[in-house]
């Protein structure tokens, strides 16, 4: 079923987006080329992609892999400037916590049971497309200084852009679209369009840990409210400003 879904569905996806894969399985990048033929599937050994590459990436690396770990071809790719914003999902071997908070420490922004499948990268790559703001045809959302190019998934502050991690763009997406609501973090997990059983929703502090570092470091005040127990608030700008003018 989800397979066909995404067939149906995949003429929507961006005919520059790439696909890179660090697997044990050297089948799958042939078998994920039927699958999406308008996606470029690149597979890598232990160095990262040299070349190129425009448009949303994705990436796939497993735990354990034969000449190197999943988690030092993490770290390279959050190293190698073409692939330092993609989105890098770790295929763990076990479900473990320790694990999966080894995976996010290394440059993950999340992960799934392996082993890697066609189905799962359908699942991942759908679910990054098809999630995010209702009005997302509007193709722009502000909040005071700050603007969203949804379309061209661009982020600026004051005319700046402020580069951000997909994870990062979506969740500030949302957020701007529904300032002022509380959102839990299961809530977050649907809305990414992960598998809340397979994400612990501490994961969901790492993702927001990330964004307001991506922010700061680019001087945007963080707006972001932390509701203990409960979840995360975008304040209003007009409030967020009188709090800091007082």
């Amino acid at each position: 079923m989800l397979y066909r879904t995404w067939k149906a569905d995949r003429n929507a996806m961006d005919d520059r987006a790439t696909v890179i894969l660090a697997t044990r399985d050297t089948a799958m990048p042939g078998d994920l080329k039927g699958m999406f033929p308008g996606v470029r599937i690149v597979h890598i050994g232990s160095n990262p992609l040299r070349d190129q590459v425009s448009g949303p990436l994705w990436c796939f690396v497993d735990w354990l892999l034969p000449a190197i770990s999943g988690l030092e071809i993490c770290r390279r790719l959050r190293e190698s400037p073409r692939t330092a914003q993609s989105h890098i999902t770790m295929v763990l071997d076990e479900d473990d916590s320790e694990i999966r908070r080894r995976a996010l420490r290394a440059g993950a922004d999340n992960y799934v049971q392996g082993p890697l499948t066609p189905e799962i990268v359908a699942d991942q790559l759908s679910g990054s497309h098809s999630a995010g703001p209702a009005n997302f045809a509007a193709r722009r959302l502000s909040h005071g200084p700050m603007t969203l190019e949804l379309s061209a998934h661009q982020m600026r502050y004051r005319n700046r852009v402020v580069p951000l991690r997909p994870n990062e763009f979506r969740l500030l997406a949302h957020f701007v679209e529904h300032p002022d609501r509380l959102f839990t973090r299961s809530q977050l997990i649907t809305m990414l369009g992960k598998d809340c059983e397979a994400i612990d929703e501490r994961t969901v502090d790492v993702w927001i840990g990330r964004l307001r570092r991506s922010l700061k470091a680019y001087g945007v005040p963080d707006q972001l409210r932390t509701v203990r127990s409960m979840g995360y608030v975008l304040d209003s700008v007009h409030e967020f400003e009188g709090s800091h003018a007082a």
